[in-house]
């Protein structure tokens, strides 16, 4: 077993399940688990809806990327992003992908990558997001469930450092769906 391999470990032992709070748009549950070692503990996650969601990078030209400015009414503030969203019922992650360019940056996508499915704070959080690059934009537009329209903000791959830098570009997921695009990219290039 190589050292970069953990070893497996059996999973706790679920004791209890409750929601203690809950919203139009979260749950949150406590868990009681028992560990292998026989210590006992309770820890509270928010759960996702089950279904997971969806970022994209998508490529207007081969140089050049689309973001969204959206408003982020967790740190009450306009942030620089990804188009993103929920899987629908009945939706597979690459159909959400597609719906959700169209209701954001307006194009539907010809091609889609699949780079990565990430978490964020697993402790906290049941919920999964897959990211994907777009490629072969098409102009298409859908209504979306936006309060008002998102700033489109084009970006040059040739810019990416300064993209990092930027003080409204802090969302973790967009910054490792640009980190995997680069990688992604850099393997595209070799290729040819």
């Amino acid at each position: 077993m190589s050292e970069k391999t953990s070893k497996q470990r059996d999973l706790p032992t679920v004791l209890s399940r409750q929601i203690v709070a809950k919203s139009r748009l979260l749950r949150i549950e406590a868990i009681d688990l028992k560990f292998s070692n026989g210590e006992l503990r309770q820890y509270e996650r928010m759960q996702g809806s089950g279904r997971g969601a969806v970022m994209v990078v998508p490529f207007l030209d081969p140089e050049t990327i689309l973001l969204v400015r959206e408003y982020a009414a967790g740190l009450h503030s306009y942030q620089l992003g990804f188009p993103k969203g929920l899987i629908d019922p009945g939706e597979t992650a690459e159909q959400a992908a597609d719906r959700e360019l169209k209701e954001e940056i307006g194009y539907g996508v010809g091609k889609l990558t699949a780079l990565k499915q990430v978490s964020m704070a697993p402790a906290f959080f049941s919920a999964a997001m897959t990211l994907f690059v777009g490629e072969e934009l098409y102009p298409e537009q859908l209504v979306g469930d936006e309060p008002e329209p998102l700033e489109i903000v084009p970006w040059k791959l040739s810019e990416l450092d300064e993209l990092l830098i930027q003080p409204d570009f802090t969302e973790a997921r967009s910054v490792a769906a640009l980190l995997l695009m680069q990688r992604w990219h850099q393997a595209q290039q070799n290729e040819k």
